[in-house]
């Protein structure tokens, strides 16, 4: 084996080895690579789902609050509707006190009052139904006038009981009722 033949085989080995050393350098790039490729690609789609449940998230919290915006908003309006409707029948209660009718309704009330409390009754009112009260209730009659929409204010002799039947009272033990008849 000459010189030449040994030196030519060494050289031969030496680009075989290089050759698998380069082989194996760009496996390694390669492999590298596809790892880069699929982090970079499993990255991007967990960014992408967490935009996506961020703006699901955001999006249910604009329209929960949307939500709540609207029946605050449509309970207020049935608030005033309410207070409108209360407002006219107090209007009503007062134009009542203007009809014929109502001197039948005072009537009634100084019936009821006396069969609650007795005969020993002081029915009061307003100081525009004054002179009505005292034709309908006579010695009963107490001239003390009240601040009520209309209807009596009867009171026991010795003030120990009290029968409220003033409009006012009436509706006020009524509201609930009469919100419920407006709603």
């Amino acid at each position: 084996m000459s010189l030449d033949t040994l030196v030519e085989e060494i050289r031969t080995r030496g680009e075989a080895e290089l050759r698998e050393v380069v082989a194996e350098s760009e496996a390694d790039l390669q492999e590298i690579a596809s790892n880069r490729d699929s982090r970079v690609t499993a990255i991007r789609l967990e960014a992408e789902k967490t935009a996506e449940t961020e703006i699901a998230r955001e999006r249910a919290q604009r329209l929960a609050a949307a939500h709540l915006g609207a029946r605050h908003l449509l309970y207020e309006a049935q608030e005033q509707r309410l207070e409108q409707g209360i407002t006219e029948t107090r209007q009503m209660l007062a134009d009542l006190t203007e009809q014929p009718e109502y001197a039948s309704v005072l009537r009634r009330m100084i019936a009821s009052a006396n069969a609650r409390l007795g005969r020993s009754v002081r029915i009061s009112g307003r100081a525009e139904d004054a002179p009505l009260l005292q034709r309908l209730a006579g010695k009963a009659f107490d001239p003390t006038p009240r601040s009520i929409l209309g209807g009596i204010v009867a009171d026991t002799s010795e003030g120990r009981r009290r029968l409220d039947l003033s409009f006012d009272e009436l509706l006020r033990q009524r509201a609930d009722a009469v919100r419920a008849l407006l709603a």
